[in-house]
């Protein structure tokens, strides 16, 4: 509910504080005054785009700020959802620079202007005469038909299961043409499959066979080393192991009589004994490597052919090779399984269009009651409101198609002339049976919407006398459930509120004021009479003020 409205520096406003009763409140005032500044002030609270020349002094911010009490509207989640401060007494504040630029601020936080604009749908309704022709728009139609039926949270949870056979179905299409194009290449894929197959790569394998064909390649000349040194440490007599051991078993029997022979042993014995482990491995290599050319060869063949697969798919190692063989041969088990996978995917398809055709016509039932229930009431509220051969039926058609809002066509089928066919109400309705026909579909949504404020923009053009006294009813009985702002030229209308404001315009600025009741007799009676008030003028007013 809108508590406070501030305007500064805006248009023809000046300055502008407005508190707003929490009822119906009317505002008056002479064409051109600036009503619809006002409107359009609110408009840019709400998160609608700066227009260029909303300034009044170029060299100042333009500044509006709205006060709102959202306390018993259950907004706490979107504040959560938008990481805002939840505060039941909410400001909203919007600053439009000289430069152009827009700032937006709820308590304080910054907040872009489509996180405004969605929490403005949620705080106020502008019902202005163009809107009338949002007749024509399915989904409005749609969404007060769901309203009424009370289907809004059956619609999400439909959403949810037609968005998820939208998503299968483009998966599927995916599958079909991934498939359609990896069948082209079957026949290389396949032969690049078996080729990886018979090659039968081994992580590490290619520096392993390297090095031992390094070996093989240099056989005769790695035997001859190898021999020198086993010569050089095993011969007999000269050998090096047989003279150091000697040498240690000399040291040995001195030891006593030489203090530091203990030591020297025993390093001794140290090197003899890496000596013979050298010998050992020398031994052991020398009787292990020789030359074997059927192996070479065999290696030798190996390692080009690694050497060939890895320049053909271009890469670099072994480990490479086996990635790309992976991808191939699942390209590969996609084709082979294409088939299978894709009628998994029909049949996934299938049963979520049955869950979502089972969902929409259930919804659609509930539609159709509703449609017709809200189609008599608006026909009784059309004829208080003088329409008394009106006819209105909402049209509910269950289609085979199915949509994001379930599987419904919603039509509203009019006729003002009960001799007459009725036809879509975008068609034939004139522009003051659409207003009726909005307000009293707007009696009906309020309550079932919990919506804090609705403001009605002249929505009473073309009506007088005893329908202007029936359309001021309608909009009070509004106020009953929710907070009304009524903009209107007709004093019965005007009559009908808990606070009265005018909009006037003095040396080029728009102010507003709330009425006195004195004050407030005055501007009905000139609205009855004109410029110049009478007294027949006066006490009409009075009369209407007593209603």
């Amino acid at each position: 509910m809108l508590k406070r409205l501030t305007v500064e520096n805006y248009a023809l406003i000046d300055r502008l504080d407005m508190e707003v009763d929490k009822r119906l409140s009317i505002i008056t005032g002479e064409t051109g005054a600036g009503k619809s500044i006002l409107l359009g002030a609110l408009g840019l609270l709400l998160g609608e785009r700066n227009e260029s020349g909303s300034l009044r002094d170029e060299n100042r911010n333009c500044i509006i700020e709205g006060e709102f009490d959202v306390a018993p509207y259950g907004l706490e989640s979107f504040f959560e959802e938008n990481d805002l401060d939840y505060e039941p007494q909410m400001v909203i504040r919007r600053i439009i620079t000289p430069a152009g630029k827009s700032r937006a601020f709820v308590n304080d936080m910054p907040v872009q202007l489509i996180v405004l604009k969605t929490l403005g749908m949620r705080l106020i309704d502008i019902h202005s005469q163009h809107q009338n022709l949002v007749l024509a728009d399915e989904s409005f139609r749609i969404g007060a038909i769901d309203a009424f039926a009370a289907t809004t949270a059956q619609v999400v949870e439909y959403k949810g299961v037609y968005d998820a056979m939208l998503a299968a179905e483009r998966e599927l299409s995916r599958m079909e043409q991934e498939a359609a194009s990896l069948r082209k290449d079957e026949e290389w894929l396949r032969f690049q499959v078996e080729e990886f197959e018979a090659a039968s790569l081994r992580a590490g394998e290619l520096e392993e066979t390297e090095a031992e064909l390094l070996v093989l390649e240099n056989a005769d000349q790695i035997g001859e080393a190898l021999v020198s040194v086993r010569n050089v440490l095993d011969a007999e007599q000269i050998g090096v192991l047989e003279q150091l051991s000697s040498a240690e078993s000399a040291i040995s029997h001195i030891s006593r009589q030489y203090p530091r022979g203990e030591e020297i042993a025993s390093r001794l014995h140290s090197v003899v004994q890496e000596l013979k482990d050298i010998s050992a491995t020398v031994a052991d290599d020398s009787d292990r490597i020789e030359s074997d050319p059927e192996r070479l060869q065999r290696l030798t063949e190996r390692v080009n052919m690694i050497h060939s697969l890895c320049q053909k798919h271009r890469v670099k190692s072994v480990e490479e090779l086996i990635a790309v063989s992976e991808k191939l041969a699942s390209q590969l088990a996609t084709i082979t399984h294409s088939d299978e996978n894709i009628e998994n995917q029909k049949a996934l398809i299938a049963s979520l269009q049955t869950k979502a055709r089972k969902q929409a016509l259930a919804i659609h039932k509930q539609r159709e009651e509703a449609a017709a229930k809200a189609s008599k009431r608006i026909e009784a509220m059309l004829c208080t409101l003088g329409i008394g051969e009106a006819q209105l039926r909402i049209d509910v058609v269950a289609c085979d198609e199915l949509f994001a809002t379930g599987c419904d066509r919603i039509r509203f089928m009019f006729t003002a002339n009960a001799r007459m066919e009725m036809q879509p109400i975008e068609k034939v309705a004139s522009g003051g049976e659409l207003s009726r026909v909005m307000l009293s579909l707007k009696a009906l949504l309020a309550e079932h919407k919990k919506l804090p404020t609705i403001i009605f923009d002249e929505i009473d053009t073309g009506v007088s006398g005893r329908i202007a006294d029936a359309m001021g009813d309608i909009i009070r009985s509004l106020s009953a459930n929710m907070q009304v702002v009524a903009i209107t030229h007709l004093p019965q209308v005007a009559s009908k509120g808990d606070a009265h404001f005018v909009v006037y315009k003095e040396d080029s600025r728009t102010n507003i004021t709330l009425l006195t009741e004195n004050q407030r007799v005055e501007e009905i009676a000139k609205m009855l009479s004109g410029s110049v008030v009478t007294d027949a003028a006066l006490e009409q007013a009075r009369l209407l003020l007593k209603k």
